[in-house]
């Protein structure tokens, strides 16, 4: 059992208390699922609770976790540039329990998630696999440790339509305690018996935590049904007492009239009004001690706000966006697919599945690659490696105001705010920003640059569950052309006129 007491988390850089007073039970069958908004410390938590110096250069923390020598099996968000930079065999001997394996061991794991087991042996640089294969990869090699308690970050990120539903079917049967990020909804429905909330309130300055041991979709209706509630009893109070401080003031005004009218020709009646305007007096002061019993006005924490500007972004009907025929698509030696055409015209939005390694992402660079220099379109490219646009110390007002004009920051400021950033955060340098907020900084870039054609490599991986609504009804409401790959079943239900997968033979359209 995982416990944790007390639990509060503060940044080092600027003394934003990210987390507090979180406390919560973790027991077998528990599959708990951290939601929350970009940046509010989800991965903070797990990366915490996994290794506490893994957070001590940015982060401080107070309270207890207790977990009794619990082996601890952690899924990081992503991997390092280091660890890219190694071969697939050297990466799995880097983890202990690899080597102490038997071949029977490593080929049933391999199975579990959908692998070839002599991936393992494989020199290719795990740079080169897709981001679904070394998701694969590293839960394979998790499962080899047999944790007693896993700490998943993000591990739907990357994976393809199958490999989704594997991972719901191993949450479901896994017999540890689960706490996992997640920002697909289908699979949080589906899997999470526990939600741990994490909020920052009033302008990202009050930390809320909550946890409820119900699952996503009854929390998520019974929060909306509970704000409702509170909501309409608050104004109905605020109503009524309105009304009463009205009556209130309309006799004070009549009393205090009458007593300076009255008091000084009839002492009498003047002693008596004085009495009176006491009894009002008290009247008033117990409206006021009313008020402070009133029920509050329910607070959450709102979503991302923003938008493209529709005649920036518009497309005629029969532009043509982008004509991609290739007789061959191949990383290095390896050859993908063959026969591919891409024809897009006018504002057309194209999601393009395929399973983990087909090429998808490869594809996808090349279509950037042939629209980005054209100077008919306003393409932008989203990759799925936020680091290759988004380097070294540049904050985010830097990136998004590159000008440095006044005028520009203001505007930079203003979007950013619009996302939820603080002030402070619009500070920090943005490759050292949480997925989730890099991915709304790139979301930004391609508002003030007024794109109209959006080449997205898995745009909503990495917002939360909160904020992906937001994007995909901007996304389905951008009137350009949008070329993408996904694995989000609402993504592509509700953005993607056109869904094509990807295959060695080149790509077919779905029913």
């Amino acid at each position: 059992m995982l416990q944790v007491k007390h639990l509060t988390i503060t940044h080092k850089k600027d003394l934003t208390v990210l987390v507090e007073g979180l406390s919560f039970t973790l027991s077998p069958g528990d599959r708990a699922a951290i939601i929350g908004e970009e940046g509010n410390g989800k991965s903070t938590v797990l990366k915490l609770l996994h290794d506490p110096a893994s957070v001590a250069p940015y982060a401080e923390w107070t309270g207890e976790i207790m977990d009794k020598g619990l082996r601890r099996g952690y899924l990081a968000q992503e991997l390092s540039p280091a660890q890219l930079k190694l071969s697939v065999w050297e990466f799995c001997q880097a983890a202990p329990a690899f080597e102490e394996a038997d071949p029977k061991a490593l080929d049933r794991c391999a199975r579990q998630v959908g692998l070839d087991a002599g991936l393992f042996w494989d020199d290719r640089p795990m740079s080169t696999l897709s981001g679904g294969e070394r998701v694969k990869l590293r839960l394979a090699l998790l499962l080899l440790e047999g944790p007693d308690v896993l700490l998943l970050d993000e591990p739907s990120n990357d994976l393809d339509l199958q490999t989704l539903e594997w991972l719901e079917n191993f949450l479901l049967s896994c017999p540890v305690p689960v706490l996992y990020i997640s920002h697909d909804e289908p699979l949080l429905r589906r899997t999470a018996n526990v939600v741990i909330h994490l909020e920052r309130l009033r302008r990202r300055t009050l930390p809320r935590c909550t946890v409820a041991r119900m699952g996503y979709e009854q929390y998520t209706q019974e929060r909306s049904a509970g704000f409702a509630h509170q909501e309409q009893v608050a104004r109905k109070e605020r109503s009524e007492y309105d009304a009463k401080m009205e009556t209130f003031r309309r006799i004070h005004d009549s009393v205090e009239h009458q007593l300076v009218t009255v008091s000084r020709q009839n002492p009498g009646k003047g002693r008596l009004l004085k009495k009176k305007m006491h009894t009002v007096l008290s009247m008033g002061r117990r409206f006021e001690r009313e008020k402070e019993d009133m029920t509050a006005l329910p607070e959450w924490e709102e979503a991302i706000l923003t938008a493209f500007d529709p005649d920036r972004s518009a497309l005629p009907a029969g532009k043509t966006v982008l004509r991609l025929d290739l007789p061959c698509l191949s990383a290095g030696e390896r050859v993908l697919a063959q026969s591919l055409r891409l024809w897009v015209d006018g504002p057309e939005h194209i999601g393009i599945v395929g399973p983990n390694g087909a090429g998808k992402s490869t594809l996808l660079k090349a279509v950037a690659d042939q629209l980005l220099p054209r100077t008919d379109l306003r393409a932008a490219y989203m990759p799925q490696n936020y680091n290759e646009l988004l380097l070294g110390e540049q904050t985010p007002v830097d990136l998004l105001a590159p000008s440095g004009h006044k005028d520009d920051i203001t505007r930079a400021r203003t979007l950013l705010g619009s996302m939820k950033y603080k002030a402070e955060e619009m500070e920090h340098p943005a490759a050292a920003l949480s997925g989730g907020q890099r991915a709304k900084l790139l979301f930004l870039a391609m508002v003030l640059g007024g794109a109209n054609v959006l080449v997205l490599d898995e745009p909503t991986r990495n917002f939360s569950p909160l904020s992906a609504p937001v994007i995909r009804d901007v996304l389905a409401q951008f009137p350009g052309a949008i070329i993408s790959v996904s694995h989000d079943r609402l993504y592509l239900e509700q953005v993607c006129s056109r869904v094509l997968t990807l295959t060695s033979g080149g790509l077919t359209q779905n029913p």
